[in-house]
């Protein structure tokens, strides 16, 4: 059997081995794949691993060979799912791997806004402290977060991490979740959710209900005081209106793990963006999370190969 990699550098830039996967496959790894390069590369493999590669009906067409597609990721919007289906193909994905570190990474979002540390370290390191008159000092006002209200718009696993990690804060959480229900506490509205929230964390699907969520509408109810979190996808967001809202102070600022074209494009509307702070999608990137990933993808490519596929999308 035949397997290849063919965006194997994120999951795996030298820390981790593929070699496990060796037990049931001729294993073949490219660290990056350019879309020309696609339909040679899985040549005629078996199967294929993959994180952000474009999968198309063109490109199955084109592999009949190919039985098997191991996402690297939790979500599989890169593939043609119908396609796959239609041509027998089983797509697998690696579903909440990654929720420790994702909430994780929501909180290091809010604790830069609410402590400043990356400011006040720099400000002592270029000598401010020894140039203060007073034993303390501070660049902006500090945040106190116990009291403070978190939305969190989505109430999935990682959602449902973050709750627990405000909660010991000491924070308010009200939960806007797809479907309402009476067991998930602090319920609210959508409107009620941007209206009173002093943070509001995104931890929703990227559909066409939630596209473009954040946009100059629902950002003026927001309070001049709020931040928005973004660690789901970069189209739940309005970029230029996001940008428009930071340059006016309609909010108090804006973070992100995510944005709609990553790697960032020159004339991204956030780039440079007052108050906002940006991370090259990370947050699921501790070494942990990723040696959970590659065991997670090895147990489901072990799984199709005994012939009781588990994680199947189709």
């Amino acid at each position: 059997m035949k397997l290849s990699v063919l965006d194997g550098h994120a999951l795996n830039p030298g820390d981790l081995s593929w070699d496990i996967f060796k037990k049931y496959a001729d294993v073949t790894v490219y660290e990056q794949s350019h879309k020309d390069e696609v339909i040679d590369r899985i040549g005629a493999s078996d199967a294929v691993l993959l994180n952000k590669i474009n999968i198309t009906s063109d490109i199955l067409s084109k592999c009949p060979e190919l039985k098997y597609i191991g996402v690297l990721a939790t979500g599989y919007n890169v593939i043609d799912t119908a396609a796959a289906k239609a041509s027998g193909v089983c797509v697998t994905n690696i579903p909440a791997y990654s929720t420790m570190a994702v909430a994780q990474h929501v909180f290091s979002f809010i604790t830069y806004f609410s402590n400043h540390i990356a400011l006040h370290n720099h400000s002592v390191m270029e000598g401010g402290w020894m140039k203060s008159s007073s034993f303390c000092y501070w660049e902006k006002p500090l945040i106190e977060l116990s009291g403070k209200t978190l939305g969190i718009l989505g109430y999935g696993n990682i959602g449902r991490q973050t709750a627990k990690i405000a909660a010991a804060f000491g924070m308010n959480v009200i939960v806007c979740p797809h479907t309402p229900r009476a067991d998930i506490p602090g319920c609210v509205s959508k409107d009620v959710l941007f209206r009173e929230s002093d943070f509001i964390s995104l931890h929703v699907p990227l559909n066409s209900e939630t596209k473009e969520i954040i946009n100059k509408e629902t950002l003026s109810l927001m309070k001049k005081s709020a931040y928005v979190i973004n660690t789901a996808r970069g189209g739940l967001i309005n970029e230029h209106d996001v940008r428009m809202a930071l340059d006016a102070g309609i909010i108090a600022g804006y973070a992100a793990d995510v944005i709609l074209e990553e790697p960032m494009a020159s004339d991204c509307s956030l780039y440079k963006a007052p108050n906002c702070v940006l991370t090259p999608h990370i947050a699921w990137a501790p070494f942990e999370t990723r040696r959970r990933l590659m065991d997670i993808a090895f147990c489901n490519f072990e799984c199709w190969v005994l012939g009781h596929p588990q994680n199947t999308v189709c």
